[in-house]
């Protein structure tokens, strides 16, 4: 081992040390080791075990400890605390600027054990009361943790979206008449991606310049480029003749299980050189396949049958269902968010703060409860026609009961059933508990059903099947959460929630205003299921969303 490696080992070692609150003399003798370490010029492995106590920095304890890693290439200490350590808050240590008494707050106050879960906390904005954070904190957190995220070969889709699109008009300014497209996983709004896709009509690649900023060439082979965005993240630009720009255009475009499906229902036949993707089609004889549904075989047979659907469009959203405010752990009070969401255009909204066992977010109890009844009452009047429902998202207990008495549950309008606490749960659990709350008659929309968080957090196993028939039977509806860490319920569920007659709400589960327009990732993700406007719960606008909750009013 270089001595840069067994200095990094001790700055670790104080680190878990100090993560678990121990020892403070010794964990302060680890981190001076590790700044003398580091500056040692000779070679740990050089010198005699018995001379290294007398090295500045080093006492008999650590000397021991250098031994043990030129030995084994690991200390005890460390395997021990790492033991006791989840993978996911040893790697919150890598951080740069997060310190272990941070991450140990976090971690024990929030219960945060993944990089995913504590930047879901932060765009939740469960840091902003914990002592020793504040906003801004929260603010520069976030912005390190999805650094941190950018090193990894995965991204989601709202990380990609703007410098892919910043690179397309790029290289579209230079090339004026030139056919160019994204193209790969970013054209199929894929909710996970590793890489944008451009594809270019044109095989001179001389013709594209790089300006280090927007775009910054890495190498290039056999007329495919190596770029990185503005964002560091990594771009693929395809170079192709322009008379064969909407063949290369659908293959780079399909996911490999449609393109598997193509291939074996037009075997023999010569999709190659053809100038658009459009006639690509017209000589299957279908018609266009939208890009965000060519990621498997159910739309191939959609089209076959002429059955494909008329996706949904952000513009047809007419509400916003779930929505936190200052009365839990939002960022803006009630007033704020219900105005901003007039000015965007919006008819109503579905206030959901969290219930009272969510303590961690200021849940509120019955008494608050109808303190913010009157206060939407009294905007109801202040905004009219724009309308706040009284709503909740209520925490489905442990054993799938609802976090309300049967009075206060019989006061909302509106209420969206999520689970957040006991996630570890085998799937016979955890769909149990969501059939008992579904089957709730008060519950009116199934809230992120597996509680994912992507990139972090699988999400507990649940029978979508089943889940999915109980909500048909109790007219409940369920929430693709448009949080884009989220996009829960999964788009590869909604065709058989739509064969079920289930309809899906859109919800930004927004924290501050700014997170209503989480609704864009919603729908990118909802067409994907070939969600229609029609399915769409708060596609309704005020008067219909109204008359649907009256129909399935408890009485």
């Amino acid at each position: 081992m270089t001595n840069k490696q067994i200095a990094s080992a001790f700055s670790y070692l104080a680190s878990l040390m100090e993560l678990h609150g121990d020892n403070p003399f010794k964990i302060r003798s680890y981190s001076n080791a590790y700044i003398a370490l580091r500056k040692l010029q000779t070679p740990l492995a050089d010198i005699p075990a018995a001379d290294l106590p007398d090295i500045k920095g080093v006492g008999k304890s650590t000397a021991g400890k250098i031994t043990e890693l030129l030995t084994t290439g690991n200390m005890e200490n460390i395997i021990k605390l790492e033991a006791k350590t989840p993978p996911g808050v040893r790697e919150m240590l890598k951080i740069k600027g997060f310190g272990p008494k941070k991450v140990r707050t976090v971690w024990k106050e929030l219960g945060a054990e993944t990089i995913g879960e504590l930047l879901y906390a932060c765009n939740e904005n469960r840091l902003i009361e914990i002592k020793g954070f504040g906003e801004k904190t929260q603010r520069d957190l976030k912005a390190k943790l999805e650094y941190y995220q950018k090193s990894r070969n995965s991204f989601h889709y709202a990380a990609l979206e703007n410098d892919a699109h910043a690179a397309l008009e790029y290289i579209q300014n230079q090339l004026p008449g030139t056919a160019v497209a994204l193209t790969g996983s970013i054209r199929r709004r894929s909710n996970i991606a590793d890489k944008i896709e451009i594809l270019v009509g044109t095989v001179n690649d001389e013709m594209i310049s790089f300006d280090g900023e927007t775009l910054t060439k890495i190498k290039e082979e056999d007329h495919v480029l190596f770029a990185k965005s503005a964002g560091e993240y990594p771009v693929i630009i395809y170079l192709c003749a322009p008379d064969e720009f909407g063949s290369k255009q659908f293959r780079y475009t399909a996911a490999p299980d449609f393109m598997q499906a193509w291939i074996a229902e037009f075997p023999g036949v010569d999709f190659k050189k053809i100038e658009t993707e459009a006639a690509v089609f017209a000589k299957a004889n279908l018609p266009v396949i939208a890009p965000e549904m060519r990621e498997d075989s159910w739309s191939l047979a959609l089209a076959k049958a002429d059955k494909l659907p008329v996706l949904l469009e952000e513009k047809d959203i007419k509400g916003v269902v779930h929505a936190h405010t200052t009365y839990s752990d939002g960022l803006h009070t009630l007033e704020e968010m219900a105005t901003y969401a007039r000015s965007l255009g919006y008819e109503y909204l579905v206030l959901t703060d969290h219930s009272q066992a969510a303590f961690y977010a200021n849940g509120l109890k019955p008494d608050r409860v109808a303190a913010q009844m009157e206060e939407v009452d009294a905007l109801n009047e202040k905004l009219a026609p724009f309308r706040i429902f009284k709503s909740i998202e209520c925490d489905i207990l442990n054993d799938g009961s609802l976090d309300y008495d049967e009075e206060t549950l019989t006061k909302f309008d509106c209420i969206v059933a999520s689970v957040h606490s006991n996630l570890r749960m085998d799937k016979e659990k955890a769909t149990e508990r969501i059939l008992t709350a579904v089957r709730n008659p008060h519950t009116t929309i199934l809230g992120h059903p597996t509680g994912r968080l992507l990139l972090s957090r699988e999400g507990y196993p649940i029978d979508h099947q089943a889940i999915i028939d109980a909500c048909a039977e109790n007219n409940v509806a369920i929430e693709l959460n448009a949080n884009p860490y989220r996009l829960d319920l999964d788009w590869t569920w909604i065709p058989y929630a739509l064969e079920k007659g289930v309809p899906i709400s859109v919800n930004p589960d927004a924290h501050s205003k700014e997170g209503m327009h989480d609704i864009h990732y919603g729908v990118l993700s909802a067409r994907k299921g070939g969600l229609t406007r029609e399915m769409c719960l708060n596609a309704k606008g005020l008067g219909e969303f109204e008359e649907w909750l009256r129909g399935r009013v408890v009485v």
